[in-house]
């Protein structure tokens, strides 16, 4: 039977993906937004709703009482937002929240990750942050039972997002011939998800009572070195990149917010096992790997003129960087 879904975002790297597979699967899609949809926008047979989660009362207008079967929600950030989204929702079935997967322990003490893995992270106050959503619907699922889905996405791109911290800046100065700095010297391995793959198996969740009260994390089954990732960008550019090491700790003493996402995340090797999603969903079968994904990426770059915004302000940190590791 088809499901109406409501996807609360709808129009971002990885909901947009998720959005186009419903329609696919024959739901009825609906997406709520507040008019500003980017590159992303609606495909034709979603039905749109103009509307600011934040503001509940202008939701109450734009969805003037409907109900739906799934309710997706991509922009819940604090356990405000959850809270929120629960009260103006309560008479829909299904809440999926989507989380990430540096809310896991960092470092993980066992490798693979699953979903069974503690939820720590002291370094990340976004992560921190959706460990706090996860346990109020936890609590929320233990206390009455609401039917509450959490889904865990990792490093998950499409031909419009660079999954390395610099963007288009690295392409830019693989290009030039100018040095790129490689956090750790790029040895922490990554699991880079495609969007079209993570939604293929994330609307096969939906509707499904056994995700009740259920985490789980859907990424790629492969993973591969940042050095490999970054070689996988210069592979599709032509170009033989100047690497230069620095650590994360150096960085993060230089800039705090880099150095969160570095520490809280990209320094730690992450390698998941999907056999917990792959048991409701046998056809997880992740087929997208980065080197296609990296074509795809510097493709839709190089034919896009207002997608190719460097980091200014980046790059006079990394040749700084640079500069002390090379005496210069």
């Amino acid at each position: 039977m088809p499901l109406s879904v409501l996807y609360i975002g709808g129009t971002g790297v990885i909901s947009s993906a998720c959005v186009r597979a419903s329609l696919a699967l024959g739901h009825e899609v609906h997406v709520l937004h507040r008019g500003t949809v980017g590159g992303h926008g609606a495909p034709p047979g979603v039905i749109e709703h103009r509307g600011d989660i934040r503001d509940p009362e202008s939701v109450r207008r734009a969805l003037a009482g409907r109900t739906f079967d799934v309710v997706a929600d991509f922009i819940a950030f604090v356990p405000e937002h959850v809270t929120t989204a629960l009260e103006l929702f309560a008479d829909s079935g299904q809440y999926v929240f989507i989380s990430s997967t540096s809310a896991y322990q960092k470092p993980a003490a066992i490798l693979p990750i699953r979903e069974s893995t503690p939820l720590r992270n002291p370094y990340f106050p976004y992560s921190r942050d959706k460990i706090a959503c996860e346990d109020l619907l936890v609590r929320e699922y233990r206390a009455t039972g609401a039917p509450v889905t959490i889904v865990r996405p990792s490093y998950t791109y499409d031909r419009t997002l660079f999954p390395m911290d610099s963007g288009w800046s690295v392409v830019e100065r693989m290009r030039e011939g100018s040095p790129i700095l490689l956090p750790d010297g790029g040895r922490p391995l990554c699991t880079l998800t495609h969007a079209e793959d993570f939604a293929a198996t994330f609307v096969r969740l939906l509707g499904d009572p056994r995700t009740h009260g259920e985490s789980f994390h859907i990424t790629a089954d492969t993973a591969i070195s940042w050095r490999q990732a970054f070689d996988a960008v210069a592979a599709a550019i032509g170009a033989s990149p100047d690497y230069v090491a620095v650590s994360s700790e150096e960085i993060a003493a230089r800039d705090g917010g880099w150095g969160e996402i570095l520490l809280g995340d990209r320094a730690h090797s992450s390698v998941f096992d999907n056999g917990k999603v792959r048991s409701l969903v046998p056809s997880h079968a992740p087929g997208i790997r980065f080197a296609e994904g990296a074509r795809q990426i510097v493709e839709w770059h190089d034919r896009t003129p207002s997608a190719q915004v460097r980091d200014r302000e980046r790059e006079r940190l990394m040749d700084e960087l640079i500069g002390r590791h090379r005496g210069g």
